[in-house]
């Protein structure tokens, strides 16, 4: 199934059109693949997520949040004033599982700040049924403090149990402020829907930390998945190689910048070397770096072969990292025209892999060559 989303889109929106264009076959190590346009003609996409029914909601870096509908993109209004500078902008978005009833969703930005500066925020909103424009806007959460300069936000969203969001923020390169538990920044975060934080978070009774904080210790992770036993995991970018894959424990510190597999850009060492007693070692790392972004952990019948294996998206290589087995480790790439930066990776309710290219402008589906959907 399609959801409807081929159905060409008035002129008018340009903010992204689909089209029914013709799928590209790819060959990997499991299967052959077809790979769909399914919108195109977004301006720097950066994250997406699905809602009942068939319709879909994706930002744009600029502040643009799109909903697709019935073959229709369709700005939605009524977003707060975004800070668009550098890495900075609209980023991720999240559709929780009672949307049915709840009607919210939960998106990340970067948030204006005084003296010049932005952090990475939390909104919550409520999307009418008619669209239009979002209601009930509120900033839930932001860091505290923010920083000057447009690096590292990271900024994915993950839905936890029991009316929680994991939500991860980079160090917005100021390496040091990650070991600091006082600030937020190079932290996974654990809070409630409504911006609280659960008094179970490891931190909450530690004089002077961020209550927030979940993990700490982190450069700049921008992909954050569940896996089948409902383990949070974290793709991050380190400097000049180590890359890292998290298993992220409650309270763990991951060690940036005193361990690092990687080197500064000008090829100085990195803190202390690769391990310290009480720092927390990567499942895999990558060097050299991928720029990894979004994930996902695969489940079900549409793809047996791959069934419990995570997707990274590659920004510097251009290719759809998955991994397999126990550690996880990097196993194929899958690389075609249409792999160009990925941004973010997801399931989708059909089974099949979506996947938005930053560098197309497109958000392309990806299903077994033989399937007949």
């Amino acid at each position: 199934m399609t959801h409807g989303f081929l159905a060409a889109v008035p002129a008018a929106l340009v903010a992204a059109a689909t089209l029914s264009g013709p799928a590209a076959a790819l060959e990997t190590g499991a299967a052959a693949l077809r790979i769909e346009p399914v919108v195109q003609g977004l301006d720097m996409p950066w994250g997406f997520d699905f809602l009942p029914g068939g319709g879909l909601l994706i930002t744009e870096k600029d502040g643009r949040l799109l909903l697709v509908r019935d073959g229709e993109a369709t700005p939605l209004e009524g977003l707060p004033e975004i800070a668009v500078t550098g890495q900075g902008g609209l980023l991720d978005v999240l559709v929780p599982q009672d949307f049915d009833t709840s009607r919210e969703v939960f998106l990340t930005y970067a948030k204006p700040q005084p003296e010049g500066g932005a952090g990475t925020a939390v909104l919550r909103a409520v999307l009418p049924e008619a669209g239009g424009a979002l209601e009930e806007v509120r900033t839930i959460f932001e860091m505290t403090p923010g920083s000057t300069g447009g690096r590292h936000f990271g900024a994915r969203l993950v839905e936890g149990s029991e009316d929680t969001l994991f939500v991860t923020v980079g160090e917005r390169g100021e390496d040091e402020a990650a070991q600091d538990l006082s600030r937020h920044n190079g932290s996974v975060l654990r809070i409630h829907r409504d911006g609280t934080f659960p008094q179970d978070n490891p931190f909450t009774g530690t004089e002077g930390a961020q209550p927030e904080i979940w993990s700490y210790g982190h450069r700049n992770p921008q992909g954050a998945a569940l896996d089948a036993s409902g383990r949070l995991w974290v793709a991050e970018h380190g400097a000049k190689g180590g890359d890292e894959i998290n298993l992220i424990e409650k309270g763990a510190n991951y060690g940036w910048p005193v361990i690092s597999y990687g080197t500064q850009y000008s090829g100085a060492k990195i803190g202390e070397g690769t391990e310290k007693e009480g720092m927390a070692q990567p499942v895999f790392y990558w060097d050299p770096s991928i720029a990894p972004s979004g994930m996902v952990f695969l489940q079900g019948s549409a793809f047996p072969e791959w069934d419990g294996d995570a997707l990274v998206g590659s920004l510097k290589f251009d290719f759809i990292s998955r991994l397999s087995g126990d550690p996880l480790a990097e196993v194929e790439r899958i690389e075609a025209p249409e792999t160009g930066r990925v941004r973010d990776v997801d399931q989708g309710p059909d089974g099949a892999i979506w996947f938005l290219s930053e560098s197309a402008g497109t958000l392309y589906r990806m299903v077994p060559a033989g399937s007949g959907d």
